[in-house]
Formats: structure tokens, sequence, C-alpha cells
């Protein structure tokens, strides 16, 4: 069954300086949206605004075409990464794996040569690379019907940053996915869709070439 994401009317001021107007996203089961601009730009506090852990001071947010008022009701729909690890340090992979994995999904999640490597292990001893993988592959693996990948590819070397983006493609099947990142490569590379953030407005693109266009990249960059 496909489902609907749409986000409007989105606005956020911070000290009287509005930081995200004019804001128009829609995503469908299958589509992977990557969310460019400069530093600055929105991107994060729009992921986060949607979320509904950062207050707006206007938004309309839809899924399936009915209104969510409240982020309570966002969390059955969206699920949302954050720059920041969030798993505890003192857990080991299994524990962090039992707690935000259903029982019956722990096998197939764990059937990835990736994880295998990492199952004895604690968190706090997991490389960066490793931890962040782990993280994407959590949030990607549960129930939601949308994911907020914000500043996945972080700290990411580029073999690792192809394995999140096999995980994201075959998510991509049953979920909508909205990606974030300064690593505007990856981002291109994983995306069926890009938006340009600049100034607190989206701009939906043609192509790729339009991020030259807008003046985002130089020309060569791509």
């Amino acid at each position: 069954m496909k489902h609907v994401l749409e986000v409007d009317s989105v606005q956020k001021f911070f000290d009287h300086k509005m930081v995200v107007s004019d804001v128009y996203l829609k995503c469908e089961t299958g589509d992977i949206i990557g969310l460019l601009g400069r530093n600055g730009s929105g991107k994060s506090t729009l992921l986060k605004i949607i979320f509904g852990i950062v207050p707006a001071d206007y938004k309309f947010v839809r899924v399936n075409g009915k209104l969510k008022r409240k982020t309570s009701q966002l969390l059955q729909d969206i699920s949302y990464l954050p720059q920041e690890n969030f798993i505890p340090k003192q857990f080991s992979v299994k524990k962090a794996i039992q707690l935000s994995i259903p029982k019956e999904s722990q096998v197939v999640f764990c059937d990835d040569p990736m994880i295998q490597s990492i199952l004895n292990k604690k968190v706090s001893h997991l490389s960066g690379g490793e931890l962040r993988y782990l993280e994407i592959k959590l949030i990607l693996f549960n129930d939601s019907k949308f994911v907020l990948l914000d500043e996945p590819y972080n700290g990411l070397a580029p073999v690792m940053a192809e394995k999140v983006n096999q995980q994201i493609r075959e998510n991509a099947k049953y979920k909508g996915i909205v990606i974030t990142d300064h690593n505007y490569r990856n981002v291109i590379a994983v995306s069926t869709k890009l938006i340009l953030m600049e100034a607190g407005k989206t701009h939906s693109l043609k192509n790729e070439e339009a991020l030259i266009e807008r003046g985002y990249l130089k020309e060569g960059m791509l």
C-alpha cells in the first residue's frame, strides 16, 4: 500500500528571524528525497519540525490525507535519525537490537555481515562508522511509514556509505525516506528526488544539474 506524507505552510522564527518559510514537501512510499542546502538554510530544523521535536509557529503535516496535530500521533508514522549518536554507550549491540526490533524480525535484522561482525561487541567499542550503520539500520527497520535521516553519512568511509545506501534503497520499497547531509554526492547517488533549501524555502529540482544552475554547486562538482 502506498503512503503519502505532505508537509506544507511551515513557518519557524528564531529571535524574530524567519528560518523556515514557504515549505512544501511531499514524500510517498518509494521516494528517497534528498534535501540539500548550505549551512544554516534550515534543513535540520525542518526535519525536527516535521518529527515534532522542534515546535513551529505554523505547520501542516498530513499522513495519507489526515492532519496530524500532535507529536504523539506522528511517532507511529515517522521515525527520525538525529545527527548525534543515540544508543547508550553502556549497551551491548545485542541489547540495542533486542530493545529496538520486534522479536520476530531480529533474525532478519541480524542476517547482515556488517551486523554479524559487531554482534558480540559493546556499543562503546564500536567505531564511528559501525555505530552509525547500526543506528541507521535500527531506524530503517522499525514499523514507521516514513524515515527522516539527519546527516546519516557523518564520519562514514565511502565503503560504509555505500552499505548505508543499499539499506536505504532496500527500505524505500516499503517506506518514504527523506535525507539531508553535507555529503551531497552520497545524497545525489541514493535519491530519487532532490529538493534544495535556500533561506528557509524549498525548491523542487528537475535534475541534479539544477544544483549548479541555482548556485549550490559549481561546474564540475557533480
